[in-house]
């Protein structure tokens, strides 16, 4: 056991974020200088409003009128000439000093400061005893920077101020800390399972090669709710690899902060940083997702996406859906509703169209389209509690609500749970992550999620690897990052299903297109 936790250890922190920087000739626009300020020259694009312009230029809408005071009066217009500042200081030569010989100047200092890469000297292994490794040497830590940060463990020394032996270590990004000694605790197997053995010692076994991008939000000081899903999703993505280390693959994990900026996204796939790059896991903002789908199609590598629903698969063969699509789910639904052997009395809650979600309405019309019938129950109505009317006292209730997402019908489930003590049979058509609300009345709905209970062992992984106990959110984002890892792996080994530990994936292809989980399911809770 001691031995099995070593390495899982040892494997967590070997591929720890380690900063890749990308400078500003990234952002790939001319330059200019107005009144002294390093400006970028941008035109204009389709759909590209002030508050995309913000996020990808990391600037401020105020500091966008600055320079174009044309749009404090107005909107931005299509092929617009904009000046957007790049942050950076201009350095302003002194009188009489010669402009190329204080470039050359400048030029020769940074080449005399830029600290030198070394490689970690590779030790001499005996069959007798293998050295011990310092955590300096092995660990890598995520350093808070405005630019894409991506794993490059064989290349960038850790530096001696952010780690050292028996040093403590900040989480890089809840900020807890931990011990030396809790991170490893032995050396024992650290050469034979390490993801980036080459750069201790030399291995026989091949290499894949993958990526991994998220919003972590690392550059911000104060992270949303959502930064910290994906770094449980990173953490379970990393016990995936850690549980699929064998004699014949050693896997590198190369990471990105995507933020929400297309512009970094963008920049990614005119670089040479995905060359070696055999799968990709993640993307979350749908303008990301459509220019590194395009690049995977180019490249040929698959793109595994987690969140994004209702992508344009065709002509993507090598794109793969994760989540099922609001007509799929809408689908089985209904389904369920033509084969149940107790016909059920389908009431819609009725308010503006403009409250009712893609996700209901796309059920709505579906119902429509294979025959279901439906009653109107108005929301004013069920709120002062004089639904009576739409009811069918015979029969069961299945309750169409007007909005996917919990916070927006929390008001109408009293008035609901009101009926069903009234005498009526009442069925909520709701979601899966509906269940940590604990809602006292019966419940269907369609998800690619499942219930399944085998996790201790991945529990117990979790605490050796984290030392600390995981709360459950449901769905939990770390086991779906670790479902998901194994899920890509197994595609690039030729498998087209996979059996997790909280999700069942079963690709079905588009047409000729990408690849869609077709495991949405129907469940029940009474």
């Amino acid at each position: 056991m001691k031995k099995s936790i070593s390495i899982g250890i040892s494997f967590l922190f070997a591929v720890w974020l380690t900063p890749y920087t990308y400078a500003q000739e990234l952002l790939n626009y001319p330059l200019d200088t107005v009144n002294g300020e390093e400006v970028y020259q941008y035109r204009a694009e389709k759909g590209i409003g002030f508050y995309r312009i913000g996020l990808n230029f990391n600037v401020s809408q105020e500091d966008i009128i600055r320079l174009n005071p044309q749009l404090k009066e107005r909107g931005v217009h299509l092929d617009e000439l904009l000046l957007i500042p790049t942050g950076r200081p201009v350095v302003k030569p002194q009188p009489g000093e010669n402009k190329d010989a204080k470039k050359a100047e400048t030029a020769k200092t940074e080449e005399v400061e830029k600290p030198e890469v070394t490689e970690v000297e590779k030790p001499k292994i005996t069959d007798v005893e293998k050295p011990k490794v310092s955590i300096s040497e092995k660990a890598e830590i995520l350093k808070h920077q405005n630019d894409i940060k991506s794993l490059n463990v064989s290349k960038v020394p850790v530096p001696k101020e952010e780690l050292d032996t028996a040093a403590i270590v900040k989480d890089p990004f809840t900020g807890q800390e931990t011990t030396q000694d809790s991170i490893l605790t032995s050396s024992d197997s650290i050469f034979a399972d390490s993801i980036i053995a080459d750069s201790i010692v030399a291995d026989s076994r091949k290499t894949l090669e993958l990526a991994l991008m998220l919003p972590f939000e690392s550059q911000l000081t104060k992270r949303s709710a959502n930064a910290a899903r994906m770094l449980e999703f990173y953490q379970g993505a990393l016990l995936a690899l850690h549980d699929l280390q064998n004699d014949s693959t050693l896997y590198r994990l190369r990471v990105f902060d995507t933020e929400r900026s297309e512009l970094r996204v963008r920049a990614l796939c005119d670089s040479t940083e995905l060359d070696s790059v055999r799968g990709i896991l993640g993307l979350v903002y749908p303008v990301q997702v459509e220019w590194m789908a395009d690049w995977c199609v180019v490249h040929q590598v698959p793109l595994l996406l987690p969140f994004s629903d209702n992508v344009h698969l065709e002509d993507r063969p090598y794109v793969l859906q994760f989540n099922s699509t609001d007509k799929q789910e809408a689908d089985s639904l209904c389904q369920w509703i033509i084969s149940r052997e107790t016909p059920v009395h389908c009431v819609r809650i009725d308010t503006r169209e403009a409250d009712i979600t893609s996700c209901m309405r796309t059920l709505r019309k579906e119902m429509k389209a294979q025959g279901i019938e439906s009653t109107g129950l108005a929301i004013t109505d069920l709120m002062n509690d004089s639904a009576d009317y739409a009811l069918d006292a015979t029969k069961e209730n299945l309750i169409l609500l007007p909005s996917d997402r919990y916070q927006h019908v929390q008001k109408l489930i009293p008035h609901l749970q009101k009926l069903q003590e009234d005498g009526f049979q009442i069925r909520l058509v709701s979601q899966y992550s509906w269940q940590k609300e604990q809602i006292d009345l019966p419940q269907v709905f369609v998800s690619v999620f499942t219930s399944k209970a085998e996790r201790e062992t991945y529990d117990n992984l979790w605490a050796q690897s984290y030392q600390s106990e995981h709360v459950s959110g449901i769905p939990r984002y770390d086991l779906l990052g670790y479902d998901l890892m194994r899920t890509l792996i197994e595609w690039l080994n030729g498998n087209k299903e996979f059996y997790g530990l909280q999700s069942v994936i079963q690709w079905k292809q588009a047409g000729k297109g990408g690849w869609q989980n077709s495991h949405a399911k129907v469940q029940t809770i009474e």
